[in-house]
C-alpha cells in the first residue's frame, strides 16, 4: 500500500515516533510526514532509521520534515532525552507514537530472565516513560498519544506469555492515562494490530516441539495487514478527525478478536 493521500491533517504539527526503523513505525513516520507533520523518528537500529529518513525525504521532497535520533528507549533516561530532543528540534510536541516492540517466543518455563526483562523494557517500560516525559508538553498543545498494543494484549497466545503480558500492560496504560487526563484536552488511545507484515512476523520462531494447532488460534483466514493499514488508522486517531476518540483500544486484526 503506497503512502499516497491528499490529506494534510498534520501541517504545523510535530510528532515523536518510536520503532521508526522498520515496519509499523516506519509506515507511521512516512504517513505523518506525507500529511505535513515534522517528525522525530527514534530507533536503536541506525541503518534502518537512516533508510526511513531517506524514504521520508524522497516522499515529501524535503530534508527538514523528518529528523532522527538513535536511542535505546528501554532506558528511562533515553526516553526523557528523546522528548527533550523533539522539543529542541521543533519547539513543541503534538503527537507521541509508541510503536517500538520486540517478540520472543518460548515455552514459559524456558523463558530466560534476560528475555523477560528485555521485552518489558522495550514493550512496556519505554511506553510508560515516554508518556511520562511527553505529557507535560502534550498538555500544553492539546496533543495526543497513540500506543501500539496488539491482539496479544487482548487474548492469550501460546508460547508468548511474557509478550502478552507486555501488550496487556500497554492496553491498561492507555486506559489509565485516558481516565487520569479526561478533564484535559490530551487524548490517549491504542491500536491493537493482529498479524501484520513486519520484521517481527517475518523472523519470529517457535520452539521446535511447539503445538501449531495452539499457535494457529491467533490467525484468521484473511491476509495479514500491511504496516500502512495500521499507519492509516494511526493518522486518523491522531488527527482532529479523531477528536472524539479517547481511551479506545482499536483493533485492526481482520476479525481475530471478534469472537
Amino acid at each position: 500500500m503506497a503512502n499516497e493521500n491528499t490529506f494534510q491533517r498534520f501541517t504545523g504539527r510535530t510528532a515523536l515516533i518510536t520503532g521508526a526503523a522498520s515496519g509499523i513505525g516506519r509506515a507511521v513516520v512516512l504517513r505523518l510526514a506525507s500529511e505535513g507533520a515534522s517528525v522525530l523518528a527514534l530507533d536503536i537500529n541506525a541503518e534502518g532509521l537512516a533508510a526511513t529518513v531517506d524514504q521520508a525525504n524522497e516522499l515529501v521532497g524535503s530534508t527538514d520534515k523528518v529528523r532522527s535520533r538513535v536511542t535505546d528507549i528501554g532506558q528511562r533516561s533515553e526516553c526523557f532525552l528523546a522528548v527533550d530532543a523533539a522539543i529542541d528540534e521543533f519547539g513543541h510536541l503534538d503527537v507521541v507514537g509508541n510503536v517500538a516492540g520486540i517478540l520472543r517466543t518460548n515455552h514459559t518455563v524456558d523463558v530466560t530472565e534476560a528475555e523477560y526483562r528485555t521485552m518489558f523494557a522495550v514493550n512496556a517500560d519505554a511506553y510508560f516513560f515516554t508518556c511520562q516525559a511527553a505529557i507535560p508538553h502534550l498538555l500544553r498543545t492539546g496533543g495526543n498519544i497513540v500506543n501500539v498494543a496488539s491482539n496479544a494484549g487482548l487474548m492469550g497466545g501460546a508460547y508468548q506469555a511474557a509478550y502478552c503480558m507486555t501488550k496487556g500492560a500497554v492496553v491498561q496504560l492507555t486506559r489509565s492515562l485516558a481516565i487520569e487526563f479526561i478533564k484535559t484536552k490530551l487524548r490517549v488511545n491504542a491500536i491493537a494490530p493482529g498479524g501484520t507484515i513486519t520484521n517481527i512476523t517475518n523472523t519470529v520462531t517457535f520452539p521446535e516441539d511447539a503445538d501449531w494447532e495452539l499457535i494457529m488460534r491467533a490467525n484468521v483466514p484473511r491476509p495479514f495487514a500491511d504496516p500502512e493499514h495500521i499507519a492509516a488508522m494511526f493518522a486518523f486517531v491522531a488527527s482532529d478527525e479523531g477528536a472524539n476518540v479517547h481511551g479506545a483500544i482499536l483493533s485492526s486484526d481482520a476479525g481475530l478478536t471478534a469472537g
